[in-house]
């Protein structure tokens, strides 16, 4: 149930009826204080610039139109015209009652299905993921989780670097141990070490960096011997990469890789068809695309190199080819590339060439949703005390540790086993939320203490939520399966509770419209939140409670359960009944 929607088609037909011309939108927006109702309806503000009119007396013929019958109890004017709608308790009961029979809680599936190619995580496979790679993959997987629920097809990317000139220094590293009987597997077991050796190897000795470079040249021939360790090392560095998203719980599997080199055949007929339909031009041997819609101040084109002068390609030339790819082949209506901030003039200008050269049509969206960086106490990029780049599987290791130490002062009674499941649960669910509950754009300070507290807007505080219902219902000796009365909604606090949970259906879909997570984060909160003032204005096991209304509020408690468990599952994050 969208409710926001559904109250804009009523308004829009009174606004119709009322003579308001159509281009005048509803201006649906949730009122912020209770004594304006639920929601406000402001577009009789707009309207009246165009009519020329008071906007007072615009909404009154709106109102005088409005059929809101059995859905509003209420619908008055405040100030110069604004229109509060006062939901009705009666039609939000009954709403909620649909809600809980519902497997989806009343939530539709979108009416357009799109195929949606989300390009995420997209480690290098020359080194081990570290923080840098977290916000991509979180935010990444969130997405498509999202839409996936919303019944769009999702087809996830991983579009791994596994490709260029580091790999021949690389396999050379990996030849040369494995000729002094050294194991594939066990060299690699390291990959930030294994890197740092092959370098100072290459940088150390001129004729090893010589055959590197030979590699490079045999591994892009398709020289079996060098493809065959290029294989083994990808293979090894894949594994690296599913431990981490298996510990996060994260989706993305072997199957979703699409690395660079996958596209490797394609690159010259890109360079050909750039050519064939003008776009690129030789410029000091080089071939280029000159794009007047990023020109300067000074009217010159933004520059877009495709091929460098010594034949070899460059990221705007695979990501090019890859955006064909998923037009062509995947058949994509949508295309959302997560890739941080420092890569928004490069996608702009891969974009505006797969436009202009009909790699992709005008109906394909072409989305780059940029992020900021994750920071340290110091304000500067997150490394460790020695100054050195963290790996991403040892943060999630320490933030179970610290959200065991921190479930073992608050729940002793609780078994080894318990404790190390909750544990996981809290803490990686701590590191997803802390990065998702703010603004994508943003950078953002990495905190230990606040994102593991159970106070304020936190993973740990909203699992201890969805927990807390859960022992009500140990307390009550039944399951919501025994539940039998319905909703019937009295007290101002169980109003606001029923029509937060009731709102989940809207927010889902402006996230999956603007790609902003933080969206789902704060109604989370502010559900949460919403329960506590209900679970302390409404007793529910309480002798004095009638059983219609201890019925009632149970079934009301399992509605926001479900919501929370919803909200968390579609942002990567596990529940618990005990913690």
């Amino acid at each position: 149930m969208n409710i926001r929607t559904l109250l804009e088609t009523h308004v829009k037909a009174a606004m119709t009826a009322a003579g308001v011309p159509e281009e005048c939108n509803p201006v649906i927006a949730l009122s912020k204080k209770p004594e304006f109702g639920d929601y406000q309806a402001n577009g009789a503000m707009g309207a009246a610039k165009t009519m020329g009119k008071k906007p007072r007396d615009i909404a009154q013929d709106i109102v005088n139109n409005l059929a809101l019958d059995g859905i509003a109890s209420k619908v008055d004017i405040a100030g110069p015209g604004f229109i509060n709608i006062h939901l009705s308790p009666t039609w939000l009961s009954s709403q909620s009652n649909a809600a809980l029979a519902s497997d989806r809680l009343s939530i539709a599936t979108a009416h357009e299905q799109h195929n949606v190619v989300i390009d995420y995580s997209s480690p290098n496979l020359a080194k081990e993921m570290h923080v840098g790679h977290i916000r991509s993959t979180i935010i990444g997987d969130t997405l498509a989780r999202l839409l996936e629920f919303l019944g769009h097809r999702v087809i996830r990317q991983n579009h791994v670097g596994d490709w260029g000139t580091q790999f021949g220094m690389l396999i050379g590293e990996l030849e040369q141990q494995m000729q002094a009987g050294e194991q594939a597997t066990l060299a690699l077991k390291d990959l930030e070490t294994f890197y740092q050796q092959a370098k100072i190897h290459f940088d150390a000795d001129p004729e090893f960096a010589n055959t590197a470079r030979q590699y490079v040249v045999r591994l892009q021939s398709g020289d079996e011997q060098i493809l065959a360790l290029w294989e083994k090392f990808r293979e090894i560095s894949l594994q690296h990469a599913q431990d981490a998203y298996q510990k996060l719980n994260i989706t993305l599997t072997p199957s979703d890789v699409r690395g660079e080199s996958f596209y490797n055949d394609d690159l010259p007929k890109v360079i050909e068809d750039l050519k064939a339909c003008g776009l690129a031009k030789e410029d000091q041997g080089a071939q280029v695309v000159f794009l007047e819609e990023l020109a300067d101040k000074e009217g010159n084109p933004s520059v877009a190199i495709v091929q460098k002068k010594d034949g070899g390609y460059l990221y705007s030339t695979s990501d090019l080819a890859a955006i064909r790819y998923r037009v062509e082949t995947l058949q994509a209506d949508r295309v959302m590339v997560i890739v941080d901030s420092r890569q928004s003039l490069h996608l702009q200008q891969v974009f505006i060439i797969a436009k202009k050269a009909g790699f992709a049509p005008e109906s394909v969206r072409l989305e780059h949703h940029a992020f900021g960086t994750m920071l340290g106490q110091d304000g500067k990029p997150f490394k460790t005390r020695s100054g050195g780049t963290v790996k991403l599987i040892e943060l999630v290791d320490e933030a179970i540790d610290r959200a065991e130490k921190i479930i073992a002062e608050k729940d002793p009674a609780l078994s080894n086993e318990e404790r190390l499941s909750v544990a996981q649960k809290v803490g990686i669910g701590a590191i997803k939320y802390a990065d998702l509950c703010k603004t994508r754009t943003n950078d953002y300070v990495f905190n230990w203490d606040t994102m593991l507290s159970f106070e304020g807007n936190t993973a740990p505080y909203l699992q201890y939520a969805y927990t807390r219902i859960q022992s009500i219902f140990r307390k009550a000796a039944m399951t919501p399966d025994n539940l039998t009365g319905d909703v019937s909604i009295a007290s101002a606090e169980e109003h606001a509770l029923a029509k937060q949970c009731l709102q989940l259906e809207e927010v889902l879909e402006l996230v999956a419209a603007d790609a902003y997570p933080h969206h789902l984060c704060n109604y989370l909160y502010e559900l949460a939140s919403l329960f506590m003032r209900f679970y302390e204005a409404c007793p529910i096991l309480k002798d004095e409670v009638t059983a219609e209304q201890r019925q009632s509020r149970l079934q009301l408690c399992h509605l926001t359960a479900r919501s929370i468990h919803l909200g968390l599952d579609i942002l990567g994050i596990e529940t618990m009944d005990k913690m």
